[in-house]
């Protein structure tokens, strides 16, 4: 069954006696400002624009600033107070080829939530080489070369930061600098700033324009296997100093599970605290493993409620190969989107356009683990479920940037600027980085633009991730929507009412037998004048399910629009031609619903198609992929930056044959995912 509708109202209330209750429930919960539906924790005015129904807010809970190794050691020298000036719209400047602070950012339009996320194994040791030139760690030769202009001594004392802190098999190693100077002092010193830059941009006025959360990324990738986690404090209550692998060891990232509930949580003195999990496409297929005891299931369930499914170095919602027709067990061919070749972190160690490490070569799809994609994962959660009784793998979705420029939110296609200060400034983004992309967003349905109700939303996993674009889309599911509820002006009460949203999980009901109804309602970019937001392609959902012998399954519905809609770009111009959806609102009940078998549901929006960042970059340049003389456009350029001191083929990667590789493409779709509502049959 299918409704459709252009626009609803977010505000309308309804009359009827469900709509009431959920009102006079939302009353009651109130604990310190109008209608709170969440828990407050921390002192502050309450919200002008608080909405019982929620409202979306769009942000980015993965940056880095100079206060992380490689910002730093790639001659970026913005720190957490500027990433929040520039989240805000504020300019900021960047390196430029020669390490000049010389290339002005800014969004297009602001953030509304952010948290800087240094990382915390190296707060320390970056402090020592970075704040006090009158220290005698500051003079250690490793710091000076972290502190160089020259590319080349860059890329060697990063390699050095890396293996000691990041990739090491064994334990980690601090700098020797730590023996000169005082790395714990240096590092309580950054990890106060942090907090003290949080509090300088939060909001804390009944405006809410801006939200903070004090953060750090939890950094592990033994043999470059990424198992890194951003952990977010809810309010300005937080652990004395960041749990790192130091403490944990590595490949033990449950402990820092253990360490945040006897170091934030159990002291009962206001710390509340998520951990998430980010682009497992490069864990070698160990971001996602079984749980080895009950308790770790229940505190992967506790700790980590979402996950990073977008940033720049790629997607890992699912993967297809289209050059062999094949997935990772999956045959969803929407699932070439934003892929990176490799399946671990050796994938950046691009220099002058060639892969420095066999680590960082294409993974074939029968070698790629096939828990590195969170699809994959979810049905995998679904498998534990049966056997175990538990599903340790219910997770939400956010996208995020992991910007080392201090560019939170700078996630916009025709206004990137790399991510990796001189290492992928201007031509070196092309050259080196072209399987990149500029990252996503993160998306909540809070009820304010305020911490709580924002961490709130991310531990109920009322949460979704786009690809830097910026629509609108609501999930819900449900025993009892009435026929029409698309037209009602009053629906998203009902849908909460009688239902439940996106993260969620519905059970059972013993007298429905029918599938239940999903709602979905999605509504394009509606700032068009701040966005080259294209209009719907088709929305769809996605389905995984286990059957009786404990095999998953998994499925993808079109539920509107169409992929036919005759949608194209202007290979010229590079402007979007044609018409698709402005919005749309669909009831949609599963045909193959079987009551007794578990299941998972999220939306997948598509737009209509749009330039890549690339190809944006490389017809600026005068090199046009589309061309028939791109190759020529490009042996002019290059040699034209050789003149100029540039190694190696630069602009080339522009003329690539998309035909022949098995994720690239000079033209996109942007898109966006819901969390996913668990059915459960018990």
């Amino acid at each position: 069954m299918l409704t459709f509708q252009k626009n609803y109202s977010r505000q309308s209330m309804c009359h009827c006696p469900a709509m009431v209750l959920f009102i006079l429930a939302s009353f009651l919960l109130g604990v310190n400002g109008p209608l709170s539906a969440f828990e407050r924790t921390e002192k502050r005015a309450p919200c002008d624009d608080y909405r019982a129904s929620k409202s979306a807010f769009f942000g980015d809970l993965h940056v880095h600033s100079r206060y992380s190794f490689d910002s730093f050691g790639s001659n970026q020298r913005n720190d957490p107070w500027d990433a929040y000036r520039y989240a805000k719209g504020e300019t900021i400047m960047l390196p430029n080829i020669k390490g000049e602070q010389a290339i002005p950012a800014q969004l297009h339009r602001p953030l509304d939530f952010t948290s800087v996320t240094d990382h915390g194994e190296t707060l320390g040791q970056i402090g020592v080489c970075s704040e006090h030139a009158g220290k005698l760690g500051y003079w250690w030769p490793m710091c000076i070369g972290t502190r160089s202009k020259n590319y080349y001594i860059q890329l060697a004392s990063l390699s050095i930061w890396a293996i000691n802190n990041v990739s090491r098999e064994g334990d980690k190693k601090e700098s020797f600098a730590c023996k000169l100077s005082d790395c714990k002092v240096a590092g309580l010193e950054l990890w106060n700033n942090i907090q003290q830059a949080a509090e300088d941009h939060y909001d804390r006025s009944s405006e809410c324009s801006f939200t903070t959360f004090v953060g750090y990324e939890y950094t592990d990738a033994p043999d470059t296997k990424n198992m890194h986690r951003n952990v977010i404090f809810r309010n300005e209550n937080v652990t004395d100093y960041p749990i790192t692998t130091f403490d944990t060891g590595s490949y033990n990232f449950p402990n820092l599970w253990t360490q945040l509930q006897s170091q934030c949580i159990d002291p009962k003195q206001g710390c509340d605290v998520i951990a998430i999990p980010h682009n497992p496409n490069l864990a070698g297929g160990l971001m996602f493993p079984n749980p080895a005891t009950p308790q770790q299931a229940k505190d992967r369930l506790q700790f980590e409620p979402i996950v990073e499914l977008l940033q720049h170095k790629a997607a890992s919602e699912c993967r297809f190969d289209r050059l062999t027709g094949r997935g990772v067990l999956t045959e969803d061919e929407l699932c070439d989107f934003e892929q990176s070749p490799a399946d671990n972190l050796s994938m950046l160690g691009n220099v002058h356009g060639k892969i420095q490490s066999e680590r960082g070569e294409a993974v074939s799809i029968d070698d790629f683990a096939p828990r590195n994609m969170v699809r994959n994962a979810l049905k995998a959660g679904l498998e534990l479920g049966q056997t175990s009784g538990t599903n340790p793998f219910k997770m939400g979705f956010i996208g995020s940037t992991d910007t080392h420029n201090a560019l939170p939110g700078g996630a916009e296609e025709d206004n990137y600027l790399g991510h990796l200060g001189m290492r992928d400034t201007e031509y070196r983004n092309v050259q080196d980085h072209l399987y990149s992309n500029p990252g996503g967003l993160a998306v909540v349905w809070a009820e304010e633009n305020s911490r709580d109700s924002i961490f709130n939303a991310m531990k109920n996993r009322e949460t979704y991730a786009t690809s830097g674009n910026r629509p609108s889309l609501r999930f819900f599911a449900g025993w009892d929507y009435p026929e029409g509820i698309c037209q009602k002006s009053d629906m998203l009460e009902q849908a909460y009412a009688l239902g439940v949203p996106m993260g969620s999980d519905l059970q059972a009901s013993a007298e429905q037998k029918a599938s239940p109804r999903f709602l979905v309602s999605a509504q394009k970019d509606p700032y068009p004048e701040k966005s080259t937001a294209t209009d719907i392609q088709r929305i769809q959902i996605i389905k995984g399910w286990v059957d009786a012998q404990g095999q998953s399954h998994e499925q993808v519905h079109d539920i509107a629009g169409s992929a036919h809609n005759g949608a194209t770009v202007n290979r010229n111009s590079c402007t979007a031609e044609g018409a698709g959806l402005k919005s749309a609102c669909a009831v949609w009940q599963d045909p193959n619903f079987n009551p007794t078998q578990d299941a998972f549901y999220y939306v997948r929006l598509i737009e209509n198609p749009t330039c890549r960042w690339s190809t944006l970059q490389c017809k600026a340049a005068g090199v046009d992929p589309f061309s028939r003389h791109c190759a020529t456009q490009a042996a002019e350029k290059t040699a034209a930056l050789h003149d100029e001191g540039a190694r190696g083929e630069i602009y080339e990667k522009c003329c690539i044959d998309p035909k022949q590789e098995a994720f690239y493409s000079p033209i996109i779709q942007e898109r966006a995912w819901s969390s996913p509502i668990w059915y459960s049959h018990k």
